[in-house]
């Protein structure tokens, strides 16, 4: 009877209860979705390398080593010479590494020199390979592999030249256009920092430089394929290495060796505990983002209030009515009440349908311009306690249009037992 009366009351406002229904919906919509992205993005964050157990570089600040050697951000102190790599590289606690050389670029873009291991070791997501949407990875010294990014960007295909440039810079003017790379391999789109990237041999990093002397290119001095057959081009040091070890268990033995490593300074850290340390330093934009959806939310929570008290006025009759027939002062309190709850209700039914369909049609676009890799809609822990607080929030605010409706039924003059 109850939810009958408040049903057909709701129908004789429908226009008004529609809006404020699509309003309601709308600031869930925004909540959820909010909500649900935040958690997605930090999963995702924290999958932006997966599969390695240490990264080892010179030593600096922990932060900075991830961030140049995941997010090509920043640069780093010093490098790692090539004899140290090798020290750790053929420990047989060590299953296998990706060593990294930075410091080129092209058109803003960083260069990364590597071995083909990066292609084979190199895990991202829900520890995912990288796969070649064109071609194949490098196999000669001026061959260089595109990030699916830059490929897009730059309208590169397979076979173009490239030439990259000495240093960090969008535009520089110190090139290496003696000896241009040969496009033979594009990267899928993974959504993470190895879209933005070339790759290239250590050796072909190695190549490049051979007619440069302390980060200045040598007057008249060109390279010929006989000063590269003649050339030995392993290299004299690296930026950075990532390690994956033979066990788990050896995780932190080996980190503490990297980290007492006698003959030069070295860093070795835990990319996922470090990646936590990262997305804590942006909970303050977490916040913000879920203070804003709330403020969202508050807003058409009273618009419902303000929707319910302003029929009041209007619904004497209908009051007086129920009271004739028996209804107490708590039965109206009640169907104002629960009027606010079937709009709210049907609201977040609505917002839940419609956030589940854009997620599924927004989960490719967001992992290949965004880097978030989301699932389908899940009701969580987190969802659900924000649904609660929803329905909370709607009977504290209903309270004021409820305690209105229960005032004018008291002074309706009818004597009728409560």
């Amino acid at each position: 009877m109850l939810a009958k009366i408040a049903w057909q009351s709701l129908r004789s406002r429908r226009y008004t209860a529609w809006l404020t229904l699509f309003s309601v919906a709308i600031s869930v919509f925004v909540l959820l979705g909010v909500e649900h992205i935040r958690f997605e993005a930090k999963e995702s964050f924290s999958k932006t390398v997966s599969g390695v157990d240490l990264i080892a570089g010179a030593r600096t600040g922990q932060l900075n080593l991830l961030l140049y050697s995941v997010f090509r951000i920043g640069n780093p102190t010093n490098n790692i010479s090539w004899q140290s790599y090798q020290a750790f590289a053929n420990d047989p606690k060590v299953a296998w590494t990706i060593p990294i050389s930075l410091g080129d670029s092209h058109r803003g873009f960083r260069v990364v020199g590597t071995t083909g291991d990066f292609f084979e070791r190199f895990r991202f997501g829900e520890n995912a390979r990288l796969d070649f949407s064109e071609g194949r990875a490098f196999a000669k010294v001026f061959d260089v592999v595109l990030g699916a990014d830059i490929a897009k960007k730059l309208n590169y295909r397979l076979h173009d030249p490239i030439v990259l440039a000495h240093g960090l810079g969008q535009v520089s003017f110190s090139s290496h256009d003696d000896r241009p790379f040969t496009v033979t391999g594009i990267l899928r789109s993974t959504g993470t920092p190895a879209d933005q990237a070339l790759y290239i041999s250590l050796q072909g990093m190695e190549a490049i430089h051979l007619n440069w002397r302390d980060g200045v290119k040598i007057p008249g001095k060109r390279i010929t394929d006989e000063d590269i057959e003649k050339r030995d081009l392993t290299p004299k040091s690296i930026t950075a290495f990532m390690i994956g070890l033979q066990s788990k268990m050896a995780t932190f033995q080996v980190q503490r060796q990297i980290n007492q490593y006698a003959k030069e300074p070295l860093l070795a850290i835990l990319p996922g505990v470090t990646l936590m340390e990262l997305w804590e330093m942006m909970r303050a934009m977490e916040n913000t983002l879920q203070l804003i959806s709330y403020l969202v939310l508050f807003s058409a929570l009273l618009g419902l209030s303000t929707m319910l008290l302003s029929s009041i006025r209007e619904r004497q009759r209908e009051i007086a009515v129920m009271r004739a027939i028996g209804a107490s002062s708590w039965f109206v309190f009640l169907i104002i009440q629960l009027e606010a709850l079937l709009i709210v209700l049907s609201a977040i039914i609505l917002a839940i349908c419609l956030l589940a369909v854009a997620l599924h049609f927004s989960k490719t676009y967001l992992a290949e311009n965004f880097g978030i890799f989301i699932s389908n809609l899940v009701m969580n822990d987190s969802i659900i306690m924000h649904l609660g607080i929803i329905v909370a929030s709607t009977f504290l605010l209903s309270l004021i249009p409820a305690l209105s409706a229960y005032r004018l039924s008291l002074h309706q003059g009818l004597t009728v037992r409560n």
